[in-house]
């Protein structure tokens, strides 16, 4: 299959896209044919009034892929603006769509409600998941990785492919989402992990820095003693276990001590912290290893990968739609 997925580029990427990262290399590693970009554009939709975090965080962003195991020589690894054709195509679809359509999906009104104190009153950001559709229909993919927060903007792809195919001519698929194992996975204060909220924990961390963001964080608000019993479904702390925690014993001692009261919430942090670690430190020592010449060099040639592919795509649609010029 021809996968496709990006990230934002409004600064370092945060604990809850490793494990992104970590089923990005899986499908890499399976043989699909996968394009990973950095969405610059779309980070002018919330962050406008600071793109001067752009650039660095272009670069810190595929500092993270490559620290994580995607492989430029397996992958194409790609910066949005580069890529001029995705806004011809974001133009060309914005015609098919109505603003009542895109103002109906959920994300929209969620985000108005968790930036208030940014303008989102602009076309752009209304329209950036006409901008996403652009992204994925331009390289033709067959699947997206996205969180469970995402599948409506596929589907809005979906109905955008179909809606173009029987206007004009079958030029795309309509694309499926693969849904990440951990569709969210909470900050520190409990509410979704985001650069935009604040509350999270960075792919650069150190052990140090790791403990003093996990060992206060939140858990059941039903223990305020330490005799008093929990329930983890409850406990942000729970949901890292899920992720981070592969041994079922140690899930299995987390569970039945938390609901009993016979370990504390800091027992539980402490073993949080050690599998948190023994995943994260292979990739801290990456990270650290990379340089901005390394990074250039993987954009550039990734650039030039996704341009012949957008290109040729754009031939066809402008064929289709009797833009010929």
């Amino acid at each position: 299959m021809r996968i496709l997925s990006g990230m934002r580029a409004t600064g370092k990427l945060h604990l809850g896209h490793v494990l992104v990262l970590e089923d990005w290399k899986k499908l890499q590693d399976e043989g699909n044919e996968t394009f990973f970009f950095v969405a610059d554009w779309h980070a002018l939709t919330t962050h406008k009034e600071e793109s001067y975090i752009i650039y660095k965080s272009t670069l810190d962003i595929v500092r993270g892929y490559l620290a994580a195991g995607i492989d430029p020589n397996k992958s194409t690894i790609f910066v949005q603006s580069a890529i001029k054709e995705h806004a011809e195509l974001y133009l060309l679809f914005n015609m098919l769509i109505s603003v009542s359509r895109l103002e109906r999906i959920p994300t929209y009104k969620e985000l108005k409600e968790n930036l208030s104190n940014r303008d989102l009153s602009t076309a752009g950001f209304l329209t950036y998941p006409v901008l996403q559709t652009a992204d994925i229909l331009i390289y033709k993919a067959n699947a997206v990785p996205v969180g469970e927060d995402q599948l409506y903007h596929i589907e809005l792809s979906r109905e955008i492919a179909r809606k173009f195919n029987n206007l004009y001519k079958e030029v795309f698929p309509e694309p499926d989402p693969i849904v990440t194992r951990i569709p969210k996975l909470p900050g520190t204060d409990g509410r979704k992990m985001s650069k935009s909220y604040g509350n999270i924990i960075m792919i650069d961390e150190n052990s140090d820095s790791l403990k003093k963001k996990i060992m206060p964080m939140m858990t059941d608000p039903a223990r305020m003693r330490r005799t008093d019993p929990g329930n983890p479904e409850k406990c942000p702390v729970w949901d890292y276990h899920k992720a981070f925690t592969f041994d079922q014993n140690e899930l299995n001692w987390v569970v039945n001590g938390c609901k009993s009261a016979e370990i504390g919430c800091v027992q539980c942090k402490k073993l949080l912290l050690k599998n948190m670690e023994n995943r994260l430190k292979p990739i801290w020592e990456n990270y650290s290893k990379i340089s901005d010449e390394d990074v250039l060099n993987v954009i550039h040639e990734g650039n030039k990968k996704a341009s012949e592919v957008a290109k040729k795509t754009l031939e066809e649609v402008r064929e289709a739609m009797n833009l010929r010029w």
